[in-house]
């Protein structure tokens, strides 16, 4: 008797890698979309479907470990996507924005930064932290592209904005790209976040921040984004003294270690 063989798409087994997967691609989906609108002129709905799509990227690989669903297919398509949504899609908003008014100039920018993230990304793939040395996985070397793709639309961000401040942001765009790009292929530390320890106790607090957050997203969603782009700024050069601290701290405990064993 025949047995009865019924059709799947994936095996039993493996269907906890779909939703991670899934969210992957409904970022790069965000990220193509706000090309498509930068191009019709709606920029505050393509800056929204990157901050969706930085969302999604943050969400994914939390969901992908939380529920054991990582894999190297999940790995390779999280980073293609990383250089769509991130590395293309800002930049390619930038350009139809502002930087097309700087003719050749502008479009080389553009290649810079789409160049500089690709390999931030390639980078990131190839780096493995010692055991000895786990510390390091609570910073990266250079900022995150999704960090990159919100910093860099950050003129555009303000002049979307109902702030009344009498400056002319959008004339340093092109600088803030190549800046932005640069800080992608450094080696300058950044925090991460990913491997920090939260108290049980303060869970209701984040929980709370957190809302504040999405809500402050929600009703005023340019002038949020500018905050937390400064503040991100602002904490870049405070990670690398931590960064620096912590190296020497590690480096000393690892060098009377050692003067121990010989003693």
């Amino acid at each position: 008797m025949e047995e009865n063989r019924k059709f799947k798409l994936v095996s039993s087994k493996k269907t906890r890698y779909l939703l991670p997967n899934i969210l992957t691609l409904a970022g790069v989906c965000l990220g193509i979309s706000s090309i498509k609108f930068s191009i019709d002129g709606n920029y505050s709905l393509a800056v929204i479907f990157i901050l969706f799509a930085a969302i999604l990227d943050a969400l994914d690989g939390r969901v992908a470990r939380l529920i054991k669903g990582t894999s190297e297919f999940g790995k390779e398509l999280d980073s293609l996507t990383d250089f769509v949504s991130f590395g293309i899609a800002p930049v390619f908003v930038l350009y139809f924005w502002e930087l097309d008014n700087y003719g050749k100039l502008g479009w080389a920018i553009t290649l810079i930064y789409s160049v500089c993230c690709v390999l931030r990304l390639a980078r990131f793939n190839l780096t493995k932290v010692k055991d000895s040395e786990a510390w390091k996985n609570n910073f990266f070397e250079g900022i995150p592209s999704p960090a990159g793709g919100i910093l860099i639309l950050m003129p555009l961000i303000y002049e979307l904005s109902n702030l009344n401040i009498d400056f002319n942001f959008k004339k340093f765009t092109p600088y803030f790209t190549v800046v932005i790009a640069i800080l992608l292929v450094s080696k300058f530390p950044t925090l991460s976040l990913k491997k920090i320890s939260i108290s049980p106790k303060t869970t209701a607090f984040i929980l709370l921040g957190i809302g504040l957050v999405f809500i402050s997203l929600l009703f005023y969603t340019f002038e949020t984004l500018l905050f937390f782009g400064s503040i991100y700024l602002i904490s870049i050069p405070i990670s690398f003294f931590m960064y620096k601290n912590q190296n020497i701290k590690e480096n000393l405990e690892t060098s009377e270690d050692d003067h121990e064993d010989v003693l």
